[in-house]
């Protein structure tokens, strides 16, 4: 399972060894086409321009920690860097993928200019040269990294990130947490951290950026924490796992060896085969199979065993192309605390004005209104019939129906992933009830 998934799921978090970070220069430009109002979450358009010429040294960082699995690419990590509000916010992307697999997504860091001049930095990636170049290139100070979740995908950056810039101030979500051992931050390399507290009125950046923390110890195992932040002046969301947006072409950071590498019939095809044949032969470089290991990846992320790889286009297209939440935090993490998730989901929708949305995974930035975001969270509703709305507003109903029902999984998609919950119950590493009830 790649990055979203592994970030946000309640599973036992693997121990973060703090790492160095090293290397990298130049890169691709991307500059976004200004966000336009649609009755469905859209992508917005990006026109890019690639620098030839950067030299694998500048890619280099060593990456090999995690446990029980570690995080990949282990030597080289070519970053995309995308302009998504001009002159504000920048997005900086990587490949991450789950250890020795073929599986990969995007991993994604946001950077905002405040009106101080400075850089506000969230959820920070492996700072090789190139991306530290890049981020040079935006000639401002980077004031402020925020560590916005507890996940160890994203922590085990923030150590290295933070040495580049050691007059930063660094800002962690609260609950932080490892496993098997609970370990403090500086184990990990992070030092003169701050916490982030909901709905903070006295941070530095109050004026332009506000936050709100959900923060759940009672997941399983380890808690749930993410921290949701509104820029004002863009009118912007930013979150970690909460939401997603599942492009239909992979996203440009990830290699073509890798979707190739997908798009092989091994072993995970020839299981989740619905018995069909498979055919043993070499994959050809093309626009199909690339496609098709696109498809199989997105698939293994979201379901950890989908029904059918052989064939993935069908499940593919009804988790594509709209605002979801990962079938994994659905069923592992959010299905377990739904009034918690619901008071935090109600709160950024009836406070934030918000017309698009930032995750650190797949794609972005995704043009989507609160009634969008809030059909995404439908299906707390199946666990909290008593708060759901007696008449749900015209908005939600349609964002509800141009989005393809948000919150529908295929059910026989589900089947791994439900037995997996089963599995965590019966041995007590994820709750059994909800909300106090039993399922």
């Amino acid at each position: 399972m790649a990055a979203a998934a592994v970030a946000s799921s309640s599973t036992p978090r693997p121990l973060r060894l703090a790492q160095r970070g090293a290397v990298s220069a130049h890169a691709s430009h991307h500059v976004s086409a200004p966000p336009h109002r649609s009755r469905r979450p859209r992508l917005s358009v990006s026109a890019s321009a690639g620098v030839e010429g950067t030299s694998g040294s500048e890619r280099f960082y060593f990456n090999f920690t995690g446990f029980p699995f570690p995080l990949g690419p282990f030597l080289n990590r070519r970053t995309i860097r995308t302009e998504a509000v001009k002159g504000s916010i920048w997005l900086f992307e990587q490949e991450q993928a789950l250890g020795f697999s073929s599986v990969s997504t995007n991993i994604r860091m946001t950077v905002i200019k405040l009106k101080s001049g400075g850089l506000w930095v969230h959820a920070p990636i492996a700072p090789t040269k190139e991306c530290i170049q890049m981020l040079k290139e935006l000639d401002a100070p980077v004031e402020h990294i925020v560590l916005p979740t507890f996940a160890y995908e994203h922590k085990i950056f923030v150590g290295p990130f933070s040495r580049k810039f050691p007059k930063a101030q660094i800002w962690v979500a609260p609950r932080q947490w490892s496993w098997p051992i609970n370990l403090p931050l500086e184990f990990f390399g992070i030092f003169r951290a701050k916490p982030l507290k909901d709905e903070d009125d006295a941070t530095p950046w109050v004026a332009e950026i506000e936050q709100k923390v959900l923060s759940s110890p009672e997941v399983g195992i380890g808690p749930y924490v993410e921290v949701a932040f509104y820029h004002k002046p863009s009118r912007t969301l930013l979150v970690t796992d909460a939401v997603i947006f599942v492009p239909q072409q992979p996203p440009e950071c990830i290699s073509k060896e890798s979707l190739l590498a997908s798009a092989k019939n091994g072993l995970a095809v020839k299981l989740l085969s619905k018995g069909k044949e498979v055919p043993d032969e070499p994959v050809v470089d093309n626009k199909l199979n690339r496609q098709k290991g696109w498809e199989r990846m997105v698939l293994q992320i979201l379901f950890l065993g989908p029904s059918n790889l052989l064939e993935p286009n069908a499940s593919f297209a009804q988790m594509s192309q709209k605002l979801i939440v990962s079938p994994i935090v659905k069923t592992l993490v959010f299905s377990k605390v739904p009034e918690k998730v619901r008071d935090w989901v109600d709160r950024i929708a009836a406070d934030w004005r918000f017309r698009r949305i930032i995750p650190c995974h797949f794609a972005a930035p995704i043009n989507a209104s609160r009634s969008d975001f809030l059909a995404a969270f439908a299906f707390l509703d199946e666990f909290l019939p008593e708060r759901a709305a007696a008449a749900p507003g015209l908005s939600l109903l349609l964002a509800s129906f141009m989005g393809k029902a948000a919150s529908y999984f295929p059910p026989d998609d589900m089947k791994t992933l439900s037995s997996l919950d089963e599995f965590l119950v019966s041995v007590g590493a994820v709750k059994k009830t909800v909300s106090g009830r039993k399922r």
